[in-house]
């Protein structure tokens, strides 16, 4: 059991590495922004402060219109994301369950390919409200037809609802796309991620969805806890495990198909991040679901920096990046979780 000390120590551990994850996905660039400049800046914007960060008026605009939208929505995206993750491990208890795994994906792939190949370039505008349309949509079929089939909504027929409902949704995409070949390009460019922003507009959309989700997560944190046991234990404590799923399947969808419209598909994060910190902390939710918020947003940004600086003055899509670090990596906290749950 961890004790009082180790929790504030791993916890204080998680905020440093998150404000340091920011402030190198901030500075690294060609713009020339030092620390010491952006802490002033930062400090400056702070009501009844006034300091003079020395930034030229090109390095503020920058700071403010590009680097630091780019990075808060990294770390908004990499924390639902991962917090997502752990919240669908513990109610299906199933450590191979992520955020994409009732359609979400499969659902926004299929919104955002329909918005592009209607619109064309101009469609692009539409992505975002198309692809969480579509991931709620997903879902919403995936619970519908896992309610139709013997009247029963268990983890393991929800799970293969999912899986129904995402196959016949990249059916779809993949038809729309045979026939609008001339969108490939913009449509892998979605589905690969990206986290490039048109200033503040983004965060501002996905924020209060994001809020919810994690409050209403943090919330069930005990009853996690409880569920982990199985249903029937559950139901001997006062819990109806039906009513948790339900609940918790529909917040950390929306959460995820929030982020996941303004910033494609990125994989491995949902997986990845709570498998890691259970290895760290073990798999009492009190901790894994606010280090995999911390530890999940840190690791996005730092993958973003990766992306935007292996191949300046191009940039990778952040999908390929998350899945080169995650794939590997997976494959060893597999291996040495093996009696982990």
């Amino acid at each position: 059991m961890i004790t009082s000390r180790r929790r504030a120590l791993v916890l204080g551990g998680a905020v440093v590495a998150l404000v340091a994850a920011m402030l190198v996905g901030i500075l690294v660039g060609p713009a020339g922004l030092t620390p010491r400049g952006v802490v002033l800046d930062v400090l400056d914007k702070i009501p009844f402060v006034d300091v003079d960060s020395g930034l030229s008026t090109r390095q503020q605009a920058i700071l403010w219109n590009i680097r630091m939208p780019r990075v808060v929505l990294g770390v908004i995206v990499g924390a639902m994301l991962a917090i997502a993750g752990a919240a669908y491990q513990g109610v299906f208890r199933n450590p191979l369950a992520d955020p994409y795994l009732l359609g979400v994906s499969s659902g926004a792939g299929l919104g955002a390919t329909l918005a592009i190949v209607v619109g064309g370039a101009a469609g692009f505008a539409g992505v975002p409200v198309a692809a969480f349309a579509g991931g709620m949509l997903a879902v919403g079929a995936t619970y519908a037809l896992g309610r139709t089939v013997g009247g029963s909504r268990t983890e393991v027929i929800i799970i293969l609802a999912g899986v129904a409902v995402a196959a016949f949704a990249n059916a779809i995409q993949t038809f729309f796309m045979q026939l609008h070949d001339d969108t490939l390009r913009q449509v892998y460019s979605w589905m690969l991620g990206r986290l490039s922003t048109d200033g503040w507009s983004d965060v501002r959309t996905v924020l209060p969805y994001v809020i919810v989700s994690v409050v209403v997560i943090m919330l069930h944190r005990r009853t996690l806890d409880v569920m982990s046991v199985g249903d029937v234990e559950a139901s001997s404590l006062g819990i109806n495990p039906a009513r948790v799923r339900l609940i918790l399947v529909c917040i950390a969808t929306l959460g995820t198909a929030a982020v996941v419209s303004v910033s494609g598909l990125i994989g491995f994060v949902g997986i990845v991040i709570p498998h890691a910190v259970r290895l760290l902390i073990g798999p009492g939710h009190r901790m894994l679901l606010p280090l995999s918020l911390m530890v999940g947003a840190a690791f996005l940004v730092l993958a973003d920096v990766l992306a935007r600086t292996v191949m300046s003055p191009a940039e990778l899509p952040i999908g390929v990046v998350t899945a080169a670090i995650g794939a590997p990596f997976f494959l060893v906290v597999l291996r040495r979780s093996r009696g982990v749950a």
